[in-house]
């Protein structure tokens, strides 16, 4: 049983980062849990001890004055933007008034005359002081104490942790209040339409943020909907529609054309294409038949296939992606926790400086008025929302962005580490290569010891290889059945651990012998090579590949090279590595000959080459690559990389590669290609100037703003609106990193 569970909340309330730390330490104070909230996506991720009831969790938030609910993998959590835009639309519809009769003087003294005479026509003794003033008020009235109530209420539940609520709370309220005295006294100026506007451009401001932020998580959005609701499930012959939930391993599905797989599963019937392009970024359909695999979330281009169920449920491959994404989501970058410790202490600070403000005007000699209005300033241009989301809607739009490119980050910290790669290490097999054996060579040698012809040799092969479950014999049945070669009857098979197989096989001119396997095994059974085949040994030795020597009656007739296959653009991954300045490495498992052909054909210097390398050799590599001050990139596919994985200062796994190799490293790269690598690193160099630019932002804002606000030259209204001006730019900038057609370039 797992020492540790993981639990993801949805969190309603928050507006700033100092919200953000006070659901943080609430989480934190349940024994055993260690939380992580997110502002973006509203989100806490908690680690909890096995058995931690969910309900203590959310009553943790509900007690520091949010409210939460168990998240799943289908919620999205972000702010009810309708409902938002129901308030933005009241709110505009009392404010445009307020600050129409509030500006315009010559408009407001008209007004006053206009009420007066009212007043008098009806007998109703006149105000002591402006009547507009009165209307103003209580058009502003519902704004502030209604509209607002949400940031008041935020703003008494967090009295002991200031949070965003608390200054903007506090500015309003004390705008309003003014307003009040000062319209029953005749005290001064009103200041109502500052306290309504403030109101209106924090709600208008937090509406536009909610849009932007169903946009910055559209990428996962999409994602989380492409599994499909519905499965037609064959039972007992018939066409049954069934809920997804339903499906089990070993079900016969059907999949009609334009419909995406409801699972991941193995085509039993049907010919087709397949579009992948959501999920692993590649853009060409891929070819489907009999045998081929297939992912839930991808799309059925062409006709009507009939797939068995291999995963389903969370275990299929997009639930993993999805995972993956949601929980590197819920995680917080190094560069994002300076943030959030500045905004811990931020607000008292900014309380401070407001009652700093308001004694200094009144001590030199400025009527109370002025004096509250540029404490109100101070108060409402110094709210921290810019600095709380300048990191963490960043590495959402990242992480949607890299998901739709076929890039997995499962740490969002490795966004920082990536643009300091200087060294990168290769796996050979399954990284630079494709994994699988293929046929590099044919030799066939004409006989005149033999009356076969070399088609019925072809034959004889195929119905030997096709009884062996060797990557060598698959290869050449593969490339056999892909020549479309017929298959000879076979008796007596046998078949010995690294040295082949034989079998008597019928021909046309009777029963022979037929033996295929290593050259050593083959050349004690005849009585010699003729040179077409000692050539096609000495050239498969140099390449590093496989040789397999086909004899027939004691006579060598074929042999055949079989290898692994270079993926197509390695090569330009390589050099796409180095004009970045990054030293390429290759660590690899297989022999001397062939771990230096490939680096040979993709451009990797013989120097950096390690063959014959064991896990352990791999690790103490990379321990000296870094002991060197090398930031070193590890890539690979297998077990045998987990370790190394893990050794590096980033990782990334092909995710064509095995659970453990995939469980240990920091990326994951869907994709079939090394370019993805490539892009994952220009992926995060573009995100960590975004970040930088975004906290830049926050920060000057804030040093420019606050002084200005504190010597009187700039209005609380004007404050108001360049605070939800400041947040909103945070995130469209951000979302600058879904403009680009390509990542790499």
């Amino acid at each position: 049983m797992s020492s540790i569970e993981q639990i993801d909340l949805d969190i309603a309330g928050m507006t700033c980062s100092s919200c953000v730390a006070t659901v943080e330490r609430s989480l934190n104070k349940v024994p055993g849990a260690k939380a992580t909230v997110n502002l973006a996506t509203e989100t806490a991720h908690i680690l909890v001890p096995p058995g931690t009831p969910t309900k203590t969790l959310i009553d943790a938030v509900k007690a520091a004055g949010y409210s939460a609910k168990l998240r799943t993998d289908e919620s999205e959590s972000f702010s009810n933007t309708r409902r938002l835009g129901l308030r933005v639309f009241i709110s505009l519809l009392l404010t445009i008034p307020v600050i129409i009769l509030s500006m315009w003087h010559s408009l407001h003294f008209r007004v006053d005359d206009f009420l007066l005479g009212i007043l008098s026509d009806l007998g109703i003794p006149a105000p002591l002081y402006s009547p507009t003033g009165w209307l103003v008020i209580g058009l502003s009235a519902p704004v502030v104490l209604l509209l607002a109530w949400p940031i008041h209420r935020a703003a008494i539940r967090n009295l002991l942790h200031p949070t965003m609520d608390n200054l903007i709370s506090l500015g309003s309220l004390t705008a309003f209040i003014w307003s009040i005295y000062a319209n029953s006294t005749g005290a001064g100026d009103i200041y109502a339409e500052v306290a309504a506007s403030v109101v209106t451009f924090i709600i208008f401001g937090r509406y536009l943020e909610s849009i932007a932020k169903h946009r910055a998580g559209s990428a996962l959005s999409h994602l989380l909907s492409l599994n499909p609701k519905e499965v037609i499930i064959l039972r007992g012959g018939e066409e049954v529609v069934s809920p997804i939930e339903n499906l089990a391993i070993g079900d016969r599905c059907i999949v009609r054309a334009g419909e995406r797989f409801p699972t991941d599963g193995v085509v039993v019937e049907g010919i087709g294409t397949v579009d992948n392009s959501l999920l692993t970024g590649e853009s060409l359909p891929v070819e489907v038949k009999p045998g081929s695999e297939v992912i839930a979330g991808a799309i059925n281009q062409s006709s009507r296939l009939i797939i068995e169920a291999k995963r389903v449920g969370s275990d299929t491959e997009l639930s993993r992606i999805t995972k993956m994404v949601l929980a590197a989501q819920a995680e917080k970058a190094p560069i994002q926790r300076i943030a959030d410790r500045i905004s811990g202490v931020f607000v008292p600070i900014v309380v401070l400086i407001a009652i700093a403000t308001l004694a200094t005007w009144i001590a030199l000699g400025n009527e109370l008025a002025p004096s509250i209005a540029a404490a109100v300033a101070v108060l409402v241009i110094a709210c921290p929302c810019a600095l709380g989301l300048a990191t963490p809607v960043a590495l959402m739009v990242a992480s949607g962005r890299g998901a739709n490119r076929g890039i997995i980050l499962r740490k969002v910290a490795v966004l920082e580490i990536a643009p300091k790669i200087d060294t990168v290490v290769l796996d050979k097999t399954g990284t630079l290569t494709t994994g699988s054996m293929k046929v590099q060579s044919e030799v066939l040698v004409d006989s005149t010891k033999l009356p076969i012809s070399n088609q019925e040799i072809l034959m004889a092969i195929h119905g030997i290889e096709r009884e062996s479950n060797h990557p060598v014999a698959q290869a050449i049945t593969k490339n056999l059945l892909e020549r479309g070669t017929a298959r000879k009857s076979i008796s007596e098979y046998t078949e010995s651990a690294g040295m082949g197989a034989a079998a008597r096989v019928s021909f046309d001119s009777g029963t022979l012998p037929v033996l295929v396997g290593s050259p050593e095994a083959i050349r004690r059974a005849t009585l010699g090579f003729p040179n077409e085949i000692e050539n096609a040994i000495s050239a498969a030795r140099l390449h590093g590949n496989s040789i397999s020597v086909v004899a027939i009656d004691g006579i060598a007739v074929a042999a055949y090279e079989v290898g692994d296959t270079l993926r197509e653009d390695s090569a330009r991954a390589i050099k796409e590595f180095q004009s970045r300045g990054i030293e390429t490495w290759l660590l690899t498992g297989d022999n001397e000959a062939a771990a230096h052909q490939i680096a040979i054909e993709v451009g990797i210097p013989t120097k950096n080459v390690i063959a014959s390398a064991t896990p352990e050799r791999k690790i103490t590599k990379i321990e000296e690559l870094k002991a060197n001050g090398g930031k070193v990139l590890m890539i690979g596919d297998g077990i045998n990389d987990a370790a190394a994985l893990s050794a590096a200062n980033l990782s990334m796994a092909m995710g064509t590669g095995t659970d453990t190799a995939v469980a240990s490293a920091d990326i994951t790269l869907m994709r079939s290609s090394l370019l993805t690598a490539i892009e994952s690193i220009a992926l995060a160099r573009k995100t960590l100037r975004i970040i930088r630019s975004n906290l830049g932002w926050a920060f000057i804002y804030n040093v420019i703003g606050i002084p200005i606000a504190a010597v009187g030259a700039l209005s609380p209204m004007y404050a108001g609106a360049a605070m939800a001006f400041s947040s909103l730019f945070v995130v469209l900038n951000s979302l600058r990193l879904n403009r680009a057609t390509t990542i790499l370039g």
